[in-house]
C-alpha cells in the first residue's frame, strides 16, 4: 500500500459521511421552516420602510447629519436593519430548533442505536453531526443577507450608499460608492454568520444529553435571552463586554469606517475557544451515555 494512500481514504469516506450527514439534515422540512420564515419577514420589513412615518424618520436622521437622502435610503442600508432587527431573535430561534434537534431526535427516534452498532466512534459520528449544524449555520444566515439585498433591491433599486447606525455600540459609519457598502455588508454578514454558529454549538451541545428535541432548543434559547436581558440591565454596562450576546454581536464593529482588527481578533478567539469547549462538553455526555437500554 502506498504511503498516505489508507489516509485519503478515510478523508473520502468522512467527506462522503458529511455530505450523506446533510442530506439528512436537509431532508427534514423543520430545516426550511426558517427560510420561508425570514422571506416573510423581509417582504414585512420592507413594507415597513416604505410607510410614510418610518421614511420620514429616516430622512430626518439622514439630513441632520448632512447626508443625501435618495442616495443613502437604498437596498443596502434596508438590507443592513433587515439583518440587525431579525437574526437576533428570529434567527436564534430557527437556529436553536436545528442544532437542538441534530442529535436528541436521531436518539428519540432510535436511529443512534442502529448507527453505533457500526464500527464508528461516537466522536466521529458527533464531529459529522457538529459540522453539517455548521454549515447549515453558516449557509442560513448567508441565505437570509442575500435574500434580504435582493427583495430591497427590487423595491429600491440596486445602487446606493449604506448609512450604519447603531447606538449601543456607537458605531455610525457612511459608505458612499456602491461597491465599498456592499463589500463591507458582505464582510458583516460573513462574521455574523460565524457569531451565530456559537448559538449552535450551546444548542448541540444541549442536544447531545438525555434530553427531548424540544428542551435542548429551549435552554439553548433560554441561554441565549438571559445572556441577552443581563445585557440590557443597567448596572451591568461595567461586565457588558464579558457576556455571550456582546461577544456575538461584534460583528458590527466589522462595519466601522476604521475597522479595530485586534478588537475583532479578540471577540472571535473568545468565540471560537467557548465552541470548541461546547463540542468537547457536549462529546463527554454523549460518551458516557447508554443506548442500549
Amino acid at each position: 500500500m502506498w504511503p498516505g494512500r489508507g489516509g485519503g481514504r478515510d478523508v473520502r469516506a468522512f467527506l462522503l459521511q458529511l455530505r450523506s450527514e446533510l442530506k439528512k439534515l436537509f431532508a427534514r422540512r423543520r430545516t426550511y421552516i426558517g427560510y420561508g420564515a425570514f422571506i416573510v419577514l423581509e417582504l414585512v420589513v420592507l413594507w415597513v420602510f416604505h410607510l410614510d412615518k418610518p421614511r420620514e424618520e429616516m430622512a430626518r436622521i439622514l439630513k441632520s447629519n448632512g447626508l443625501e437622502v435618495d442616495h443613502y435610503y437604498s437596498s443596502l442600508t434596508v438590507t443592513y436593519w433587515m439583518i440587525i432587527l431579525s437574526m437576533g431573535v428570529l434567527g436564534g430561534i430557527y437556529l436553536a430548533l436545528v442544532s437542538g434537534d441534530i442529535v436528541a431526535k436521531e436518539s428519540e427516534d432510535g436511529n443512534l442505536r442502529m448507527v453505533l452498532a457500526r464500527p464508528v466512534s461516537r466522536l466521529r459520528v458527533l464531529l459529522l453531526k457538529y459540522l453539517s449544524v455548521l454549515i447549515y449555520t453558516l449557509t442560513f444566515v448567508w441565505f437570509v443577507g442575500a435574500s434580504g439585498y435582493v427583495v430591497s433591491s427590487f423595491a429600491l433599486g440596486w445602487d446606493g450608499g449604506l448609512f450604519v447606525w447603531n447606538y449601543d455600540f456607537k458605531v455610525f459609519s457612511v459608505f458612499p460608492g456602491f461597491s465599498a457598502g456592499i463589500g463591507r455588508l458582505i464582510l458583516a454578514t460573513l462574521l455574523l454568520s460565524v457569531s451565530m454558529c456559537t448559538l449552535s454549538s450551546i444548542g448541540f451541545a444541549f442536544s447531545c444529553l438525555r434530553i427531548k428535541p424540544a428542551a435542548a432548543s429551549i435552554l439553548a434559547l433560554s441561554v441565549l435571552f438571559v445572556d441577552w436581558v443581563l445585557q440590557m440591565l443597567p448596572f451591568m454596562a461595567p461586565y457588558r463586554e464579558h457576556l455571550l450576546t456582546f461577544r456575538m454581536s461584534n460583528w458590527i464593529y466589522v462595519l466601522e469606517q476604521n475597522v479595530s482588527w485586534a478588537k475583532l481578533a479578540e471577540s472571535y478567539t473568545f468565540l471560537f475557544g467557548l465552541n470548541l469547549t461546547l463540542f468537547v462538553l457536549g462529546w463527554m455526555a454523549f460518551q458516557v451515555r447508554d443506548f442500549k437500554t
